[in-house]
Protein backbone atom coordinates (compact mmCIF):
# COMPACT_ATOMS: atom_id res chain seq x y z
CA UNK A 1 0.00 0.00 0.00
CA UNK A 2 1.37 3.40 -1.07
CA UNK A 3 1.65 5.72 1.87
CA UNK A 4 1.52 9.51 1.01
CA UNK A 5 4.63 11.62 3.50
CA UNK A 6 4.02 14.43 3.93
CA UNK A 7 6.79 17.08 5.55
CA UNK A 8 4.59 19.79 7.45
CA UNK A 9 5.69 22.51 9.75
CA UNK A 10 4.33 23.59 13.25
CA UNK A 11 2.34 26.74 12.68
CA UNK A 12 0.60 26.65 16.39
CA UNK A 13 0.58 24.76 19.63
CA UNK A 14 -2.54 25.74 21.81
CA UNK A 15 -3.34 24.53 25.62
CA UNK A 16 -6.60 23.27 24.94
CA UNK A 17 -7.20 21.98 28.49
CA UNK A 18 -5.52 19.91 31.73
CA UNK A 19 -2.83 17.70 29.62
CA UNK A 20 -3.71 18.42 26.26
CA UNK A 21 -2.79 20.46 23.38
CA UNK A 22 -3.88 21.19 19.85
CA UNK A 23 -1.32 21.30 17.01
CA UNK A 24 -1.74 23.46 13.57
CA UNK A 25 0.72 21.42 10.85
CA UNK A 26 0.55 23.20 7.87
CA UNK A 27 2.78 23.02 4.61
CA UNK A 28 5.85 25.03 4.15
CA UNK A 29 4.85 26.97 1.49
CA UNK A 30 1.19 27.05 2.67
CA UNK A 31 -0.20 24.48 -0.04
CA UNK A 32 -3.33 22.71 0.29
CA UNK A 33 -3.06 19.45 1.82
CA UNK A 34 -4.86 16.12 0.95
CA UNK A 35 -7.94 16.72 1.59
CA UNK A 36 -9.76 14.61 4.99
CA UNK A 37 -13.55 13.77 5.75
CA UNK A 38 -14.67 14.00 9.76
CA UNK A 39 -13.27 10.63 11.67
CA UNK A 40 -10.40 10.61 9.62
CA UNK A 41 -6.66 10.67 11.18
CA UNK A 42 -3.37 10.97 10.14
CA UNK A 43 0.31 9.35 11.55
CA UNK A 44 2.94 11.60 13.08
CA UNK A 45 6.35 9.55 12.53
CA UNK A 46 8.11 11.30 15.05
CA UNK A 47 12.28 11.25 15.28
CA UNK A 48 13.01 8.26 17.78
CA UNK A 49 11.31 5.81 15.05
CA UNK A 50 7.83 6.48 16.68
CA UNK A 51 4.61 6.58 14.50
CA UNK A 52 1.42 7.82 16.45
CA UNK A 53 -2.06 7.99 15.07
CA UNK A 54 -4.47 11.65 15.81
CA UNK A 55 -7.94 11.93 14.75
CA UNK A 56 -8.32 15.29 12.65
CA UNK A 57 -10.76 17.97 13.98
CA UNK A 58 -10.82 19.85 10.62
CA UNK A 59 -13.96 21.63 9.53
CA UNK A 60 -15.27 19.89 6.36
CA UNK A 61 -13.51 21.17 3.20
CA UNK A 62 -10.75 22.98 5.38
CA UNK A 63 -7.26 21.94 3.57
CA UNK A 64 -4.53 24.49 4.56
CA UNK A 65 -3.92 22.69 7.98
CA UNK A 66 -4.36 19.52 9.45
CA UNK A 67 -5.81 20.29 13.65
CA UNK A 68 -4.78 17.48 16.01
CA UNK A 69 -5.16 17.51 19.73
CA UNK A 70 -2.39 15.20 21.66
CA UNK A 71 -3.12 13.97 25.30
CA UNK A 72 0.04 13.55 27.59
CA UNK A 73 -0.62 10.21 28.71
CA UNK A 74 1.12 9.69 31.55
CA UNK A 75 1.36 5.33 30.77
CA UNK A 76 3.39 7.19 27.23
CA UNK A 77 5.65 4.79 25.71
CA UNK A 78 7.39 7.91 23.69
CA UNK A 79 4.80 9.05 21.63
CA UNK A 80 2.61 11.84 23.32
CA UNK A 81 5.13 13.03 25.97
CA UNK A 82 7.81 13.51 23.35
CA UNK A 83 5.27 15.40 21.37
CA UNK A 84 4.47 17.30 24.84
CA UNK A 85 8.03 18.42 25.47
CA UNK A 86 9.87 18.58 22.16
CA UNK A 87 7.88 19.35 19.58
CA UNK A 88 7.67 23.09 18.87
CA UNK A 89 6.67 26.32 16.89
CA UNK A 90 8.28 25.86 13.68
CA UNK A 91 9.21 22.51 13.97
CA UNK A 92 8.95 20.21 10.98
CA UNK A 93 7.51 17.08 11.59
CA UNK A 94 6.91 14.04 8.85
CA UNK A 95 3.05 13.31 8.54
CA UNK A 96 1.62 10.34 6.77
CA UNK A 97 -1.56 11.72 4.61
CA UNK A 98 -5.23 11.04 5.99
CA UNK A 99 -7.01 7.18 6.40
CA UNK A 100 -10.29 7.54 7.36
CA UNK A 101 -11.82 3.82 8.78
CA UNK A 102 -14.52 6.39 10.69
CA UNK A 103 -16.67 7.93 8.45
CA UNK A 104 -19.96 9.29 8.43
CA UNK A 105 -22.48 7.46 7.06
CA UNK A 106 -24.37 9.48 4.15
CA UNK A 107 -27.69 10.05 5.86
CA UNK A 108 -30.16 12.30 6.35
CA UNK A 109 -31.00 10.31 9.90
CA UNK A 110 -30.38 12.22 13.05
CA UNK A 111 -27.05 11.37 14.45
CA UNK A 112 -25.88 10.65 18.32
CA UNK A 113 -22.19 11.19 19.40
CA UNK A 114 -20.81 9.85 22.39
CA UNK A 115 -17.32 11.06 23.70
CA UNK A 116 -15.24 9.98 26.61
CA UNK A 117 -11.92 11.84 27.10
CA UNK A 118 -10.04 12.93 24.31
CA UNK A 119 -11.98 10.61 22.24
CA UNK A 120 -13.89 13.84 21.14
CA UNK A 121 -11.62 14.49 18.63
CA UNK A 122 -12.77 13.22 15.93
CA UNK A 123 -16.52 13.87 17.18
CA UNK A 124 -15.70 17.54 16.95
CA UNK A 125 -14.89 17.16 13.25
CA UNK A 126 -17.86 15.02 12.52
CA UNK A 127 -20.26 18.09 14.36
CA UNK A 128 -18.89 20.28 11.78
CA UNK A 129 -19.78 18.50 9.13
CA UNK A 130 -23.42 17.23 10.17
CA UNK A 131 -24.31 21.10 10.72
CA UNK A 132 -22.67 21.74 6.78
CA UNK A 133 -25.35 19.15 5.66
CA UNK A 134 -27.94 20.10 7.75
CA UNK A 135 -28.33 17.15 10.21
CA UNK A 136 -29.50 16.84 13.84
CA UNK A 137 -27.10 15.54 16.12
CA UNK A 138 -26.52 15.37 20.16
CA UNK A 139 -23.18 14.97 21.27
CA UNK A 140 -23.08 13.90 25.11
CA UNK A 141 -19.47 14.28 25.79
CA UNK A 142 -18.04 12.76 29.49
CA UNK A 143 -14.72 13.44 30.98
CA UNK A 144 -13.07 12.75 34.44
CA UNK A 145 -13.19 16.80 35.28
CA UNK A 146 -14.20 19.86 33.52
CA UNK A 147 -10.59 21.01 33.46
CA UNK A 148 -9.66 18.06 31.27
CA UNK A 149 -12.21 18.19 29.09
CA UNK A 150 -10.90 19.68 25.82
CA UNK A 151 -12.56 22.07 23.15
CA UNK A 152 -15.96 22.77 25.30
CA UNK A 153 -16.42 26.52 23.97
CA UNK A 154 -15.93 24.83 19.98
CA UNK A 155 -18.22 22.60 20.80
CA UNK A 156 -20.63 25.47 22.24
CA UNK A 157 -19.64 27.41 18.83
CA UNK A 158 -20.82 24.53 17.04
CA UNK A 159 -24.02 23.92 18.80
CA UNK A 160 -24.94 27.73 18.29
CA UNK A 161 -24.20 27.35 14.70
CA UNK A 162 -26.32 24.30 14.03
CA UNK A 163 -29.30 26.40 13.72
CA UNK A 164 -31.43 24.50 16.65
CA UNK A 165 -30.25 21.08 15.33
CA UNK A 166 -27.23 20.03 17.41
CA UNK A 167 -27.33 19.74 21.24
CA UNK A 168 -24.22 19.36 22.91
CA UNK A 169 -24.28 17.32 26.60
CA UNK A 170 -21.63 17.84 28.86
CA UNK A 171 -21.19 15.24 32.05
CA UNK A 172 -17.94 15.05 34.41
CA UNK A 173 -17.99 11.79 36.36
CA UNK A 174 -15.41 12.80 38.99
CA UNK A 175 -17.00 15.90 39.94
CA UNK A 176 -19.16 16.28 43.32
CA UNK A 177 -22.54 14.28 42.50
CA UNK A 178 -21.12 13.24 38.87
CA UNK A 179 -21.87 9.88 37.66
CA UNK A 180 -20.82 7.30 34.50
CA UNK A 181 -23.23 8.22 31.40
CA UNK A 182 -26.27 6.40 31.42
CA UNK A 183 -25.22 4.56 27.79
CA UNK A 184 -28.79 2.36 27.68
CA UNK A 185 -30.83 5.18 28.64
CA UNK A 186 -29.16 7.84 25.43
CA UNK A 187 -29.58 5.09 23.30
CA UNK A 188 -32.82 4.36 24.24
CA UNK A 189 -34.18 7.90 24.01
CA UNK A 190 -32.96 8.13 20.26
CA UNK A 191 -34.73 7.63 16.97
CA UNK A 192 -35.55 4.42 15.46
CA UNK A 193 -33.08 5.56 12.47
CA UNK A 194 -30.28 7.51 14.13
CA UNK A 195 -26.55 6.29 13.50
CA UNK A 196 -24.44 6.51 16.84
CA UNK A 197 -20.66 7.11 17.11
CA UNK A 198 -18.72 6.74 19.57
CA UNK A 199 -15.20 7.13 20.52
CA UNK A 200 -12.91 6.40 24.11
CA UNK A 201 -10.94 4.32 26.25
CA UNK A 202 -12.01 0.62 25.80
CA UNK A 203 -14.64 -0.06 28.96
CA UNK A 204 -16.73 3.07 27.50
CA UNK A 205 -16.70 0.97 24.49
CA UNK A 206 -17.67 -2.51 25.83
CA UNK A 207 -20.56 -0.60 27.82
CA UNK A 208 -21.43 1.27 24.52
CA UNK A 209 -21.66 -1.77 22.49
CA UNK A 210 -23.53 -3.94 25.20
CA UNK A 211 -26.31 -1.10 24.88
CA UNK A 212 -26.94 -0.52 20.97
CA UNK A 213 -26.79 -4.76 20.91
CA UNK A 214 -30.33 -4.27 19.63
CA UNK A 215 -30.02 -1.07 17.29
CA UNK A 216 -29.16 -2.37 13.37
CA UNK A 217 -25.55 -2.88 13.50
CA UNK A 218 -25.34 -0.57 10.72
CA UNK A 219 -26.32 2.06 12.53
CA UNK A 220 -23.94 1.45 15.51
CA UNK A 221 -20.37 3.23 15.08
CA UNK A 222 -17.37 3.62 17.05
CA UNK A 223 -13.45 3.79 17.11
CA UNK A 224 -10.87 2.84 19.65
CA UNK A 225 -8.04 5.21 20.59
CA UNK A 226 -6.08 2.34 22.60
CA UNK A 227 -6.13 -1.52 22.57
CA UNK A 228 -6.60 -3.05 26.33
CA UNK A 229 -3.52 -5.71 26.77
CA UNK A 230 -4.27 -8.57 24.38
CA UNK A 231 -2.30 -12.04 24.52
CA UNK A 232 0.06 -12.19 22.64
CA UNK A 233 -0.42 -13.87 19.13
CA UNK A 234 -0.37 -17.69 18.59
CA UNK A 235 1.77 -18.07 15.85
CA UNK A 236 3.46 -20.94 14.91
CA UNK A 237 2.40 -21.00 11.16
CA UNK A 238 3.91 -19.88 7.51
CA UNK A 239 3.12 -16.44 5.95
CA UNK A 240 3.60 -16.37 1.85
CA UNK A 241 4.16 -12.63 0.59
CA UNK A 242 2.62 -13.36 -3.12
CA UNK A 243 4.18 -10.28 -4.59
CA UNK A 244 8.00 -10.66 -3.54
CA UNK A 245 7.45 -14.64 -3.40
CA UNK A 246 9.24 -14.69 0.01
CA UNK A 247 7.57 -17.09 2.92
CA UNK A 248 8.88 -16.29 6.64
CA UNK A 249 7.40 -18.82 9.81
CA UNK A 250 5.89 -16.36 12.63
CA UNK A 251 7.27 -18.04 15.54
CA UNK A 252 4.40 -18.16 18.67
CA UNK A 253 4.49 -14.71 20.77
CA UNK A 254 5.23 -12.75 17.61
CA UNK A 255 3.18 -10.79 15.39
CA UNK A 256 3.02 -10.97 11.32
CA UNK A 257 4.52 -7.46 11.70
CA UNK A 258 7.25 -8.69 14.12
CA UNK A 259 8.12 -11.09 11.69
CA UNK A 260 8.30 -9.24 8.26
CA UNK A 261 10.22 -5.88 10.17
CA UNK A 262 12.85 -8.87 11.75
CA UNK A 263 13.13 -9.86 8.01
CA UNK A 264 13.75 -6.49 6.63
CA UNK A 265 10.21 -6.17 4.86
CA UNK A 266 8.87 -2.74 4.41
CA UNK A 267 5.95 -2.41 5.24
CA UNK A 268 3.50 0.62 7.16
CA UNK A 269 2.65 0.27 10.72
CA UNK A 270 1.56 2.88 13.47
CA UNK A 271 -0.02 1.75 16.44
CA UNK A 272 0.91 -1.96 16.67
CA UNK A 273 -2.56 -2.61 18.73
CA UNK A 274 -4.97 -2.90 15.77
CA UNK A 275 -6.75 0.39 16.44
CA UNK A 276 -5.27 3.09 13.53
CA UNK A 277 -5.22 0.79 10.14
CA UNK A 278 -1.64 1.68 8.98
CA UNK A 279 -1.15 -2.02 8.82
CA UNK A 280 -4.36 -3.31 6.68
CA UNK A 281 -3.06 -5.78 4.13
CA UNK A 282 -4.94 -7.62 1.65
CA UNK A 283 -5.32 -11.61 2.30
CA UNK A 284 -5.23 -13.51 -0.75
CA UNK A 285 -5.82 -17.00 0.89
CA UNK A 286 -6.11 -18.46 4.27
CA UNK A 287 -8.36 -17.92 7.12
CA UNK A 288 -7.26 -15.23 9.54
CA UNK A 289 -7.61 -15.05 13.39
CA UNK A 290 -8.75 -11.35 13.37
CA UNK A 291 -7.90 -9.28 16.52
CA UNK A 292 -8.38 -5.79 14.96
CA UNK A 293 -10.52 -2.95 16.99
CA UNK A 294 -11.39 -1.58 13.21
CA UNK A 295 -12.97 -3.92 11.07
CA UNK A 296 -16.44 -5.05 11.65
CA UNK A 297 -17.62 -8.58 12.22
CA UNK A 298 -18.83 -8.89 8.93
CA UNK A 299 -15.93 -7.66 7.28
CA UNK A 300 -13.59 -9.79 9.24
CA UNK A 301 -16.14 -12.40 8.39
CA UNK A 302 -14.94 -11.84 4.74
CA UNK A 303 -11.71 -12.64 4.99
CA UNK A 304 -10.81 -9.99 2.47
CA UNK A 305 -8.02 -7.87 4.60
CA UNK A 306 -6.27 -8.32 8.19
CA UNK A 307 -4.10 -6.37 10.33
CA UNK A 308 -1.02 -8.04 10.54
CA UNK A 309 0.34 -6.17 14.00
CA UNK A 310 -2.28 -8.29 15.61
CA UNK A 311 -4.26 -10.48 13.52
CA UNK A 312 -2.70 -14.07 13.03
CA UNK A 313 -4.12 -17.15 11.47
CA UNK A 314 -5.95 -19.82 12.40
CA UNK A 315 -4.52 -22.98 10.19
CA UNK A 316 -1.29 -23.36 8.87
CA UNK A 317 -0.54 -20.71 6.07
CA UNK A 318 -1.24 -17.42 4.84
CA UNK A 319 -0.68 -15.73 1.58
CA UNK A 320 -0.78 -11.73 1.79
CA UNK A 321 -0.51 -9.15 -0.79
CA UNK A 322 2.97 -7.98 -0.05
Amino acid sequence: MLILMLDLFVKSVTWEAEGVHSYDLRAPDLSPLPPASAGAHIDLVLPQGLTRSYSLLNAPGETRRYWVAVQKDPQSRGGSAWIHQQLKVGDRVQVQAPRNHFALVDSPAPVVLIAGGIGVTPLVAMAAQLNQRQTPWVMHYSARTRARAAFIDHLQNLQAASGGLGQLHLNFDQEPGGKMLDLAAIVNAAPVDAHFYACGPAPMLAAYQAAASQRPAEQVHWEHFSAAPAAPPAGGFQVHLARSARSFTVAPGASILDTLLDNGVSVSYSCMEGVCGACETRVISGEVDHKDLILTPAEQAQNKTMMICCSGCKGAELTLDL
